[in-house]
C-alpha cells in the first residue's frame, strides 16, 4: 500500500489527489493533501472573484476529493525553509507530489515601481478574497483614477471588482472589512493597459464581455488603440456577432483565435457617455516606462506608445502619454517560487522534470514529483491541471513497484505533531466553515470569509488543538 503526500490543496492538488485513488492499477493508495494554509482549495478559494459563483461551485467537486476515505487534509503544514525539508517529507510518505502553484507576481521593472500606491494584482486579489497573508490595512480607495497594468483575465477581474458596486459584493462571501472599503471608494474611472492590442491580449471573451454587463459601469475604448491592432477590419459598429455565426470563419489566421475580442472591443469604441457613475477605459498599444510620484506616492503612469512590429510583437515609437493614477495595479503575470531543498529553474520559473518526475543534476529524484504551475508555469485555466496531475501520476505508478519498497513514517501525522506541526484536519476545516457562516449571520449576511491567520486558528483549534507554530 502506498502512502503519498500531495502538496497543495488547490486545483492541480486536488486532482492529483483525485488521479490516485480513482486510478485502478494500484489499489489503496493513502493520500495526504497537505496545504500552508489551514483552509483548502487553493486558488478557487483565494484566487476566484467573489462574484464569480460558477467557479467557485468547484469547491463542490474539490470538496467531494477531499472527503474520499482514502485522502486526508492536513492544513497549517509548511513545507520549506520555514517548515518540514522535502527531505524529511520524503522520510515520511513513499512519494510526495509538489503542486504549489506560482506564488510570486512579475515585475514591471520601471523607475517608481515603489512608490506608496503601486502595488502587484496578486495582493488587491489576495486582499478582498481574504487571503491571510493579505496586508490587513487593505487598499487605498480614495483616489479618483486607477491604472491596471495589464491585459489578462486577472487585471478583469480587479477592474471589474473596481468599477463595480458595493451592494453586489454583499451577497458573496467577501470580508467585510474589503466590503466597507468597497463601499467608501473614490474610483471612478479605471483605466486597463496592454502594450499590444486587443487581438493579443490575454483575456477570454467571457470575461471581457462581463465588463460591459455591469450596470454602474461603462466601457471606453479609443478608436485610434483599435485602429492599430492588425486583426482590425474598420466595419460599421452595428455588424457585431450575430446569433450562429462563428466571428473565427471569416478571420485571418493571424487573428481566428482572439476574432471574437475584436467584435465585444470594436462595440465599446466610440460610444457616447452613458453618464454612469464608474467607467472602465480599455487602453491598448501602451507600454509603461515610469511611475510618476509626489512626497513618495504614486500620481500617474507614464507610457511609451507602441505600433506592430509586423512580426507579432510591438516596437516603440517615441510618443509619450500620462494617465493620472492614484492607485496602480501591475497585472502583468506570475511567477514560481523556490521551495528550498527542491531544485529550480530560474529561468522558467519551474521544478526541472521529466513527465512530472523532479530531476535533480538532470536525473529523476526517486519518490519527487510536481504538478501544476510549478511543474508547466502559470499557463492554462484551471480544467488543465487535470490532464497535467494525470500525466504526473502516469509517472508516479510506473515507479510505483520501487516506490513501495521504501520505509516510511507508520503514520505521518503523529511524525509531524512530534516535530512541532498542528495540523489542520478535515473537522477543523468544517469549524472553519460554520464559523464564517456564523460571522456571516452576525452581519447580516451569508458566509464570510475569516480573513487572518488568528481567527482561522482559533475557529480550527477547538477541534484540532493548538495553533500554528
Amino acid at each position: 500500500m502506498l502512502r503519498i503526500a500531495v502538496v497543495g490543496s488547490g486545483p492541480s492538488g486536488v486532482y492529483t489527489a483525485q488521479a490516485l485513488v480513482q486510478q485502478p492499477l494500484v489499489p489503496g493508495i493513502l493520500v495526504d493533501v497537505l496545504d500552508r494554509l489551514p483552509a483548502p482549495y487553493g486558488l478557487v478559494r483565494y484566487g476566484v472573484a467573489p462574484d464569480h459563483e460558477k467557479i467557485k461551485s468547484l469547491q463542490n467537486t474539490m470538496r467531494s476529493v477531499l472527503e474520499h476515505d482514502r485522502v486526508r487534509f492536513l492544513g497549517n503544514v509548511e513545507i520549506g525553509a520555514h517548515g518540514l525539508t522535502p527531505e524529511r517529507l520524503l522520510g515520511l510518505y513513499h512519494a510526495v507530489v509538489y503542486c504549489v502553484g506560482a506564488a510570486r507576481d512579475r515585475r514591471l521593472g520601471i523607475p517608481g515601481e515603489e512608490l506608496a500606491g503601486s502595488h502587484s494584482a496578486t495582493d488587491f486579489v489576495s486582499w478582498y478574497s481574504a487571503h491571510p497573508d493579505a496586508a490587513p490595512a487593505g487598499f487605498g480607495l480614495g483616489t479618483r483614477s486607477v491604472v491596471v497594468i495589464g491585459v489578462g483575465n486577472v487585471a478583469v477581474d480587479v477592474a471589474r471588482v473596481l468599477a463595480r458596486g458595493a451592494e453586489d459584493f454583499r451577497p458573496t462571501d467577501v470580508p467585510h472589512p474589503a466590503l466597507g472599503a468597497l463601499a467608501g471608494s473614490a474610483v471612478r474611472d479605471v483605466h486597463m493597459v496592454g502594450r499590444r492590442g486587443p487581438s493579443q491580449a490575454k483575456f477570454t471573451t467571457k470575461e471581457l464581455r462581463e465588463l460591459g454587463a455591469l450596470p454602474s459601469a461603462e466601457v471606453r475604448v479609443e478608436p485610434a488603440d483599435l485602429a492599430l491592432d492588425p486583426a482590425y477590419t474598420p466595419v460599421p459598429v452595428t455588424d457585431t456577432v450575430r446569433p450562429g455565426r462563428d466571428p473565427a470563419q471569416s478571420a485571418s489566421p493571424l487573428a481566428a483565435v482572439n476574432r471574437r475580442n475584436i467584435e465585444v472591443v470594436r462595440g465599446w469604441a466610440g460610444m457616447p457617455d452613458q453618464g454612469r457613475a464608474r467607467r472602465i477605459h480599455l487602453r491598448f498599444f501602451l507600454r509603461p516606462v515610469e511611475l510618476l510620484g509626489t512626497e513618495g506616492r504614486v500620481t500617474a503612469v507614464r507610457f511609451e506608445r507602441t505600433a506592430p512590429d509586423g512580426a507579432g510583437g510591438v516596437r516603440g515609437t517615441g510618443s509619450y502619454e500620462e494617465i493620472e493614477a492614484g492607485l496602480v495595479l501591475r497585472a502583468v503575470g506570475y511567477r514560481g517560487v523556490p521551495l528550498a531543498g527542491l531544485p529550480f529553474d530560474e529561468t522558467s520559473g519551474t521544478v526541472p522534470h521529466l513527465a512530472g518526475r523532479v530531476l535533480r543534476d538532470a536525473v529523476a529524484s526517486p519518490g519527487e514529483y510536481v504538478a501544476g504551475w510549478i511543474k508547466r508555469g502559470p499557463t492554462g485555466v484551471i480544467g488543465t491541471n487535470r490532464a497535467c496531475a494525470k500525466e504526473t501520476v502516469v509517472s508516479l505508478l510506473a515507479d510505483a513497484p520501487r516506490l513501495a519498497g521504501r520505509r516510511i513514517a507508520k503514520d505521518p501525522v503523529d511524525a509531524l505533531r512530534a516535530a512541532g506541526h498542528r495540523p489542520v484536519e478535515w473537522p477543523g476545516w468544517l469549524a472553519i466553515e460554520d464559523a464564517e457562516a456564523a460571522l456571516g449571520a452576525s452581519l447580516g449576511r451569508r458566509s464570510v470569509k475569516i480573513p487572518d491567520w488568528e481567527g482561522l486558528l482559533a475557529a480550527a483549534r477547538g477541534v484540532d488543538g493548538p495553533s500554528r507554530t
